[in-house]
């Protein structure tokens, strides 16, 4: 992976076989890295990838010698974009919008323009929260699809809300004055082109809007970089495993919630194991303490290979976690916190792969009872199997590549006004 600051076309390029894709990501895990193993399929076919985004947040992880532009651009949680940890419903999303998601757009629209005029993409590929893909690719003429990597936009979650679903679309409007092109009339977190979405409708349900445009590809699930050092031996294969992960962006709050997992697997000393993911530092853990044969509380793990050896998740209903547990098959105990994490844990609900608990509120006793549930009772993980099987069958990233393909071979056949 090259890291480089967008600048101005070179001459004398030397053509370039295939097609060119652009991937326009925020500086957010769960977003990059569905795009990940569709530049690695595209690449593989014979095209150029480049992405446009945070290089420390895209990391390693992008396909060996691709590009990666980067772009200006707050993190989510840092200085003004640092979310108080009690701010949910409504207000979270006031706060996503107006003081990390408007400032990321306004912040990277300068990057991403000059990266599309440098790498000359056939089509750009924006994150449905990097909304600044889709207005410079608007602006600039040029076909663009939308990688969403949570399906809640898609269920109408803001219809019964309908003041603060005014509200969102004048704040975009107004961002489209100032950084993309006025006239233009497309919603950046649905291009009119093409929407990927990496789940399908066995978990999400069929779509309320864009239905027409959405293409169900499946979780687009690549090998990357984890935790080194973990120690596999520590898992008892006797005994089922619990993962506790409460994603990259929610980590801060989650003190209090870890402490009730841990008493909750206490409680089933000799029955389960979980391992704790805690890289706050939330927890106290004595260095040097002798191993803990019920509990494991580490900064990181090595998610992928670790579902695959798990029989529960314990998670904040990020999309991306859970999306990956179900790839595996892995029935979930779900506690949002806010965001689509709600709608997303909704969904798992009506699915019947997991049971929801309340973030701020479940006891030991409470969680311990959900935790058995899933663990226990069949029907969660048959469910978790049946959307496991739908996933497997919607082709992930191949068929992700597949969509692209063809959005880049119309906009080679009629390019847009």
């Amino acid at each position: 992976m090259s890291d480089r600051s967008a600048g101005g076309a070179r001459e004398g390029d030397e053509p370039r076989a295939g097609r060119r894709f652009l991937f326009v990501v925020p500086p957010l895990a769960g977003h990059i890295n569905p795009t990940l193993g569709v530049g690695a399929e595209l690449t593989a076919r014979g095209h150029q990838v480049a992405w446009a985004g945070t290089p420390e947040a895209i990391g390693r992880s992008a396909v060996d010698g691709a590009t990666v532009f980067r772009c200006a651009g707050p993190s989510l949680g840092e200085g003004g974009a640092a979310r108080p940890a009690d701010v949910r419903g409504p207000g979270a999303l006031k706060f996503l919008w107006e003081r990390f998601l408007v400032p990321l757009a306004e912040a990277m629209a300068p990057g991403v323009r000059a990266a599309v005029e440098e790498f000359r993409p056939d089509v750009v590929v924006a994150d449905q929260q990097a909304v600044a893909g889709g207005l410079v690719a608007e602006q600039l003429g040029v076909r663009w699809a939308t990688s969403a990597t949570t399906s809640a936009e898609f269920t109408g979650a803001l219809d019964g809300m309908p003041r603060v679903g005014a509200w969102l679309e004048g704040l975009l409007e107004e961002l489209r004055d100032r950084v993309g092109d006025p006239a233009g009339t497309a919603d950046p977190r649905f291009s009119p082109h093409l929407v990927l979405a990496f789940t399908t409708e066995e978990l999400a349900g069929r779509p309320v809007r864009a239905a027409e445009r959405i293409r169900f590809v499946g979780p687009s699930i690549a090998a990357r970089p984890g935790a080194p050092g973990f120690p596999w031996d520590w898992l008892d294969p006797a005994r089922p495993a619990v993962l506790v992960t409460l994603g990259t962006v929610s980590a801060n709050a989650g003190a209090r919630f870890l402490a009730v997992c841990r008493e909750a697997v206490r409680a089933r000393a000799g029955r389960l194991q979980a391992v704790l993911v805690d890289p706050a530092g939330a927890l106290d853990t004595a260095p040097g303490a002798p191993r803990d044969a019920d509990v494991l509380v580490v900064p990181g793990v090595p998610q992928l290979p670790l579902l695959a050896r798990v029989a529960a998740v314990v998670c904040h209903a990020g999309h991306n976690t859970v999306c990956e547990a179900l790839w595996h098959g892995v029935p979930l105990v779900m506690a949002p916190i806010r965001d689509d994490q709600p709608v997303v844990a909704g969904q798992v609900v009506a699915a019947g792969a997991g049971v929801r608990v309340r973030f701020g509120r479940v006891t030991a006793a409470g969680l311990g009872e959900a935790l058995d549930t899933v663990l226990y009772e069949p029907g969660h993980r048959a469910a978790a199997e049946r959307v496991k099987a739908s996933f497997r069958a919607a082709g992930g990233a191949a068929s992700a590549a597949d969509h692209l393909e063809q959005l880049a071979a119309r906009a080679a056949a009629r390019p847009p006004s």
